[in-house]
């Protein structure tokens, strides 16, 4: 293929994405997805609650895409094909995939000025920037909380022992737990067990403590702590049968003294789960990932700002299994066991111990 083509076809995908992320957010394919029978732009516009002209230009791109098809009887009238549904729609469930192309738009809503400046100066972007954007992943990482932390996840974790233990009683910790949701989820499957929740957004920890009133979650605290400065906090020193971390470690400024202050709150036996993006540590070493070019296109224009702020380090969401290994190394955990995560394409899991 000349290289014109393919910029070409990135051009076009580039745009596609787009419309598919505004298709996905206004639920029109899970509308098109329920019909038995093609529609016309004026019912489908009916059905949706949208204008139609909007609509016949959002059409002609999916048309043109292959996303949706023209039904041959009548090309005026529309159907979404049942297996372009199967990835595209809300009950896809984990194998939903239209859901992420709303990412890249936000994340270009939110901070396209700031990451240029940022090109410029060196400087971070600060979190209050992408409130969409949170707004978005925490949706995200709920909905994928609860679909397989209690019944696929945890079981899973060191053979079948934590659960073991969480039936038993135990301490656990979840850093960079936002509102409250994996918390809530683990503290009302296993009532015998406490568990603690810690970030630095006071408004998402102040909605996690709220649900866990009115879900009558008696085991649950949540509390406003740098992890970078946990090592400070001799209350919580060896306190914890397990403490885990989803996608947080790569966004920290301070990560490595963030892992410290996982090994600081760790009993001597307790074990710790990061998980984090499946990747390599070197550019050349994702050459092959399906899905490198838009990891790092996330990684820029969110998680390496954001861990740029306060003099960090800036990881990224790319900064792959090598680094990680070696700031676990350097923070005290010794025994590192790298673990495939069933059914997810994007993370890996490092199981932990001092």
């Amino acid at each position: 293929m000349a290289f014109s083509d393919t910029l070409t076809t990135i051009l076009n995908h580039g745009a596609v994405n787009l419309a598919l992320g505004l298709g996905y957010n206004l639920k029109i394919f899970d509308v098109l997805d329920a019909r038995d029978t093609p529609v016309s732009i004026e019912e489908l516009a009916k059905h949706c609650c949208l204008d139609p002209r909007y609509l016949k230009e959002w059409m002609g791109i999916m048309v043109t895409a292959g996303i949706i098809l023209p039904a041959p009887e009548d090309p005026d009238t529309y159907t979404l094909p049942r297996k372009h549904g199967d990835l595209l729609c809300r009950r896809a469930g984990s194998g939903n995939m239209g859901v992420y192309f709303q990412e890249i738009p936000l994340l270009t809503a939110c901070a396209m000025d700031a990451v240029k400046q940022g090109f410029k100066t060196g400087n971070g972007v600060p979190f209050s920037a992408y409130p969409d954007f949170q707004a978005f992943m925490t949706e995200l990482a709920d909905a994928k909380h609860e679909q397989v932390l209690v019944t696929e996840f945890l079981p899973g974790v060191n053979d079948g022992a934590l659960v073991r233990d969480l039936d038993r009683g135990i301490r656990v910790c979840d850093l960079g737990c936002g509102q409250g949701t994996a918390v809530h989820l683990m503290a009302k499957a296993f009532p015998k067990s406490q568990f603690l929740g810690i970030d630095t957004h006071g408004q998402a920890l102040a909605i996690a403590r709220q649900r866990a009133r009115h879900l009558n979650l008696t085991n649950t605290a949540f509390e406003e702590l740098d992890a970078a400065r946990l090592c400070e906090n001799t209350a919580l020193a060896q306190g914890f049968d397990w403490i885990c971390a989803f996608d947080a470690i790569h966004d920290q400024s301070h990560p490595l003294q963030a892992l410290e202050g996982v090994r600081h709150m760790l009993k001597p036996d307790g074990v710790f789960s990061m998980i984090d993006i499946k990747a390599g540590s070197a550019i050349a070493d994702n050459m092959a990932h399906p899905m490198a070019p838009f990891l790092y296109t996330v990684s820029l224009m969110h998680c390496m700002p954001v861990g740029l702020n306060n003099q960090g380090r800036g990881l990224g969401m790319m900064w792959g299994e090598q680094n990680a290994r070696d700031l676990l190394d350097q923070a005290g955990f010794s025994r590192v066991s790298v673990e495939q995560i069933p059914n997810d394409a994007f993370n890996i899991h490092f199981l932990c111990r001092p």
